[in-house]
């Protein structure tokens, strides 16, 4: 957030104030292959002078409209409709309009100015293009101002300097572009709950759901604050459509994110009508009014520390809290968000949930929490049993207040071969529950269960090897959490080095990759990294590539690491067990180590630990 803001001011603050003439500038050279020019300090844009970094951002995509507009008769209708659908697909992939000048005189000096200025070539940006392209249709420049508006990419913020270009008044122009905005996307939020359409789109939301990933962290209020902020700073990549598609992916509620994206639309109308109008100045008092506006969820724990959460000393167990609420008396918590995490081509479907405890649910790095699924037993007419999931955030949550902790949960559904579909009677009751759920749902839980699973902190250079199948890195999250991107004293201390190896059957499985390529970038000396893809690599005999081939390849470099006092974990499906175990057998064996009592030494200095399900 702090980023995009201080981006966004830094553009603003370069305006400088500019007669509204079409003016050739002196360092503008003629591009005779697409008659039109570039300047090296400035470009011209309908009657403005704007800088040329604004526009640089687009200049290549101008240069292919216009050579593929020389191929296109311009007589026909048929003709104008391939060159909007063309404009269309243009705007998709390039950012349009920003900003056009900054002026220090009224709007009615815009037309005076023109008309006294000499002839000269004027450069037509994208809006304007579509603008004008629409006009041959005899529509009302107030309708067209609505309809790029609506356009993606181009959008409000793109739409404000070309209704000002048109000479509408500005209090004309930011009711129209804010209504234009807004208008698909409310079909939008709803038409994405079709799945052939999703499918249909899936590239596109890929892209999206990158762009919009913070949304999803922290409170349903951060979440306003955060989509707002998002929506209303004018930067490439953000704006109502993406918004809209992010926030649909993280489950945000329609109401919430209406209203979210609206404050965003009114506040980029309000930056780009004060830039375009008030230059630097204008710009960077709107700015400063939208960081206001949404700012305080963001700023006030930018620079916090972890460590309101801790044990004294930070590493003492002796305090960690253990089945506090039990099934006669859950804890009932609230879903902030919901998320699907892995890529179409998965086998299966795999949710980050992420539940609000309002701090009176406390748990440690490790540990995990049962979930009791409404409804009851139909053979019994009991509630449903307890199912246990293992906590896939650090004690401080995804949002680092110690609010809210993150559940990592793959949906359990059941293949019927005879029927070749799933077989809704059959699939897990607690994991379809879980991943269904919305933001504002009731969850109720118990525990926090199991100590076998927490760090030992007391020594700063332990060396952690942490093997997981699937889910079974949840644990391992809030590890790497804590260790490496949270203001914690154990992060701050720590010195030895985590290794993690995860196995997934494909590419689209992997869990969680964003963050343990940042956590590789920002801690190269102290985290690695591996992964098994089973379906696209293969063991050194030539076989799938399995998380025991993976360990394997390294075994030398392991069993001397807790020969030295490291601590290994596994966690995930118990039917990778015999296979690891096997693995460590031979490895051993090999060795000359009898694996039974090398094993047994293990287990017995704590350093073996193991939470198989």
């Amino acid at each position: 957030m702090a980023k995009l803001l201080v981006a966004l001011a830094a553009g603003a603050a370069v305006y400088t104030p500019h007669t509204a003439a079409f003016t050739l500038m002196p360092n503008a050279r003629i591009n005779p292959s697409y008659s039109t020019f570039s300047t090296t300090g400035a470009v011209m844009m309908g009657s403005s002078v704007v800088p040329s970094h604004v526009t640089s951002g687009t200049a290549l995509s101008m240069n292919l409209i216009e050579k593929s507009d020389q191929s296109i008769p311009q007589s026909s209708t048929s003709s104008k409709r391939k060159l909007a659908l063309k404009f269309l697909s243009r705007a998709v992939v390039s950012l349009s309009v920003i900003a056009l000048t900054t002026s220090a005189s009224p709007q009615a000096a815009f037309a005076a100015k023109v008309s006294a200025a000499p002839e000269v070539v004027e450069h037509l940006h994208t809006g304007q293009k579509v603008a004008n392209f629409f006009r041959t249709f005899g529509l009302p420049d107030l309708a067209i101002l609505a309809l790029i508006s609506a356009m993606p990419v181009i959008e409000l913020r793109g739409a404000v300097p070309v209704g000002l270009w048109m000479g509408l008044p500005i209090t004309t122009v930011l009711p129209a572009c804010v209504l234009g905005n807004m208008v698909p996307i409310v079909p939008l939020l709803f038409l994405l709950r079709n799945e052939k359409l999703k499918k249909m789109m899936s590239p596109i939301l890929k892209r999206a759901e990158k762009k919009s990933a913070s949304l999803g962290v922290g409170s349903v209020e951060k979440q306003w604050a955060s989509l707002a902020a998002f929506v209303g700073i004018p930067l490439p990549g953000t704006g109502a459509w993406t918004g809209a598609m992010g926030a649909f992916l993280l489950g945000m509620p329609t109401a919430v994110a209406l209203s979210s994206i609206f404050a965003g639309v009114v506040s980029a109308g309000v930056i780009m009508s004060a830039i375009t109008l008030a230059g630097r100045k204008g710009g960077i008092a709107a700015l400063a009014a939208l960081a206001i506006f949404t700012g305080k969820e963001f700023f006030a724990a930018g620079d916090a520390k972890q460590d309101f959460l801790e044990a004294d000393p930070y590493w003492d167990q002796s305090t960690v809290p253990v089945n506090v609420r039990k099934n006669k008396a859950p804890f009932t918590g609230k879903v902030v968000s919901t998320k699907r995490i892995v890529g179409p081509k998965a086998t299966g479907e795999t949710c980050h949930i992420v539940i609000d405890h309002n701090g009176d649910f406390p748990y440690w790095e490790g540990q995990s929490w049962g979930v009791i699924p409404p409804g009851t037993n139909e053979k019994n007419g009991k509630p449903h049993s307890v199912r246990l999931y293992s906590i896939a955030s650090s004690r401080y949550g995804d949002d680092m207040t110690g609010k809210t902790g993150s559940l990592c949960v793959r949906r359990a559904t059941y293949w019927d071969p005879v029927l070749k579909a799933d077989d809704p009677a059959k699939k897990g009751i607690c994991s379809n529950f879980l991943c269904d759920t919305k933001s504002g749902d009731e969850v109720k839980m118990t525990g926090p269960a199991g100590k076998v699973m927490l760090l030992p902190e007391e020594d700063p250079n332990t060396d952690y090897i942490m093997v997981a199948t699937g889910t079974g890195i949840a644990p391992y999250r809030g590890f790497i959490r804590r260790l490496f991107t949270e203001n914690t004293p154990a992060g701050n201390a720590y010195n030895g080095e985590a290794w993690l190896f995860l196995g997934v059957a494909n590419s689209d499985a992997l869990l969680y990759d964003d963050e343990w390529q940042a956590v590789l970038k920002s801690h190269p000396d102290n985290f690695r990294l591996d992964y098994a893809i089973s379906r696209e690599q293969e063991n050194r005999k030539g076989g799938k590539m399995y998380v025991q081939d993976k360990v394997e390849e390294y075994a030398d470099e392991i069993f001397k690491k807790l020969d030295n006092g490291a601590h290994i974990y596994f966690c995930g499906l118990k039917g990778m067990m015999p296979g690891i175990q096997d693995m460590l057998k031979t490895v051993a064996e090999g060795k000359g180590l009898d694996y039974d009592e090398w094993s047994k030494g293990l287990k017995k200095k704590k350093q073996w630990h193991v939470e198989v399900y």
